[in-house]
Order: C-alpha cells, then sequence, then structure tokens
C-alpha cells in the first residue's frame, strides 16, 4: 500500500527545513510567501485525501476555502463576534456546507461527480459576485484585523508562519491517523474496488461522504487561515482558478502521499509569487514544468523521487556486486 510504505525520515526532514525557513531567509516577505506555502498546502492535503485515497476528483473545492474566509471576516469584523466565536462559526458551516454538498455531488461517479462539485462551486462564485450587499462583491470584504492568541502577536510575520505551521503539523497528524483508520482503509478499499466492497457489506456512499466532509473541514481550516492571512478575501478566492490550483497541486506533488501536496504547494506557490516577478507569462513555465512531470514522474515529484532513488540504489548495489565478482575472479 502506498501510505504504509511511505518513508517517514522524509516527512522529518521537510518539516524540519519547514521550522527553520524563518531563519534561513532573508526578509520578511519570503516568510510571508513560506505562510502562504503553509496554508495552501493543508488545502492541498484536503483535497489529496478525496483524490489520492479516495479517487474522487473534485474541482470545487475552493468552495470551502473561500466561504470560511468570508464567514471568519464577515462574523468578526462586521457582526462584532469575537475571533474563537467567529472562528469556531466558520468552520462548523463550512463543514456543514461539505456536507450539503457532498450529498449532492455523490449522487454520480466520475466525470458526473467532477461536475457536479465544479457546478456547485461555481454557484458559490456567482453569488458572491453577485450579492454585493454581503459580500462586497467584485470589491471583496476586508477590515478583519488579526487575533492575539496567548498574548501573541499575529502581525509579526515570523510568529504567524509559525502559529500556520501548527496547523499543518496538526492536519498532517490527523489525516495520517484518518488514513490508517478503518474508515481509511476502506476509503482506499472503495477507491480499488467499489463492487467488491459493496458486496462485503460496506456502505460506500457512507465511507465516501464522511471523507468528503473531513476533507471538507480540513479546507475551512485552509479558509480561516487564509483570512488572517490576508485580512481580505474577494470572489477570485472561490473561483474555479482556484480549485484548479489546489488540484495540480495534489497531482504535480503526487496523489495519495502526505509529503506530495506540501511540495506541490511550494512549487506553485512559489512560481505564481515569486517567478511571476522576473517572468510575466510565468503561467507558461508553469505549463512546461507539468508536463515534464508528467512525461518523466507521472506519479508526481515525491513518488518520483523515491523511484530514482531506489534505481540509483539498486544500480550501485549492482555495481558492487559485479566489482566484488571480478576481484574474486581475478584472485582465482
Amino acid at each position: 500500500m502506498r501510505f504504509s510504505a511511505f518513508n517517514a525520515l522524509p516527512r522529518l526532514l521537510v518539516f524540519a527545513a519547514l521550522l527553520a525557513m524563518p531563519w534561513l531567509v532573508t526578509s520578511d516577505y519570503y516568510v510571508n510567501i513560506a505562510s502562504q506555502i503553509v496554508i495552501a498546502a493543508i488545502l492541498a492535503l484536503s483535497l489529496n485525501l478525496l483524490i489520492g485515497f479516495g479517487g474522487m476528483i473534485s474541482l470545487g473545492h475552493a468552495a470551502y476555502l473561500g466561504v470560511a474566509a468570508y464567514l471568519t471576516i464577515y462574523l468578526t469584523a462586521h457582526a462584532g463576534f469575537g475571533h474563537l466565536t467567529g472562528a469556531v462559526i466558520a468552520i462548523g458551516a463550512t463543514t456543514v456546507l461539505a456536507m450539503l454538498f457532498g450529498y449532492l455531488a455523490l449522487r454520480a461517479s466520475g466525470l458526473g461527480f467532477l461536475m457536479i462539485t465544479l457546478a456547485l462551486g461555481q454557484i458559490l462564485w456567482g453569488v458572491a459576485y453577485r450579492w454585493a450587499s454581503l459580500t462586497g462583491g467584485d470589491n471583496g470584504l476586508g477590515g478583519l484585523k488579526r487575533p492575539h492568541p496567548f498574548g501573541l502577536d499575529l502581525n509579526d510575520p515570523i510568529i504567524f508562519y509559525y502559529f500556520v505551521l501548527f496547523f499543518l503539523a496538526i492536519a498532517v497528524w490527523c489525516i495520517a491517523r484518518f488514513i490508517q483508520s478503518g474508515l481509511g482503509q476502506s476509503l482506499q478499499g472503495t477507491r480499488d474496488q467499489p463492487r467488491r466492497m459493496r458486496a462485503l457489506g460496506y456502505n460506500v456512499w457512507l465511507i465516501q461522504w464522511l471523507s468528503f466532509v473531513f476533507s471538507g473541514f480540513w479546507g475551512a481550516v485552509a479558509g480561516l487561515l487564509y483570512a488572517y492571512y490576508h485580512q481580505f478575501v474577494s470572489p477570485q478566492t472561490l473561483h474555479l482558478t482556484t480549485s484548479a490550483e489546489t488540484l495540480l497541486m495534489v497531482i504535480a506533488g503526487g496523489t495519495g502521499t502526505l509529503l506530495g501536496p506540501v511540495v506541490g504547494a511550494a512549487l506553485v506557490v512559489i512560481l505564481k509569487n515569486v517567478v511571476s516577478a522576473y517572468i510575466t507569462r510565468w503561467l507558461i513555465l508553469l505549463g512546461v514544468i507539468f508536463v515534464a512531470i508528467v512525461l518523466f514522474m507521472p506519479e508526481g515529484l515525491v513518488p518520483g523521487a523515491r523511484r530514482a532513488l531506489r534505481a540509483l540504489r539498486g544500480s550501485s548495489r549492482t555495481d558492487t556486486v559485479a566489482e566484488a565478482s571480478s576481484i574474486a575472479k581475478d584472485g582465482a
């Protein structure tokens, strides 16, 4: 199984690098870029739960990011709720939305599922764009001030970075536990052999629905952090392009892994925010990189890198055996 074969060492190395990130970069700008990567990684991990472990390709995952962000800003900055109350309501309401969307989308599978998620996401984008009295329309919604949990000043880029990194660590741990659980194993069974799972007495729809809701919950957490980071949200957050970028993160990094979405998020965010400052048509470069990944590492960067390392180890062992055999013959 792909997950059980996952080596914990690369994850530890990546998290060690993430912990050291603020001390490795030279300015607050790059610390803020790192915060964006972490938030995008949480969103990509939540989508990867559907795609990599459930076989359900969604093009409406931006819905949970955007709805949670809108609710957080509206409740806290405009409706007079406290940060904690606003955050709980935003995540809870977005999770309920995921329950509804899962109920509707899972009435189909394959291409039908993809199209339903796309349609639902675009409906929300249209509502955010047209309901200007509530959402601000094309001007967006702002006015949010970052909270000060336990006396921490989240306006400090480094403190905010470690704040979101803490949530990424929780997300990775919870999703890993979910995948290792009986429900997670059943989800992978429904991905590979849905008919056999039904024949064995499993409720395939319920397994997929619960996984859909769990995925929506972590999408909502990403939306909460997104709102705290930008202190502003617009209909673009709910647009198809946001869902497509998240899907690209998952595919580029490697579906069915925990490290892949993090690597994919870093790739897309860096190209979008750093490389775009030097290359006007950075989307062309992103397309070229994605085509190269599909051609040379179709399973994604992380599984492809593992395969390359195994091949190198295998070739080095073969060379060692051949050299030892040659020495033995010469000695004889």
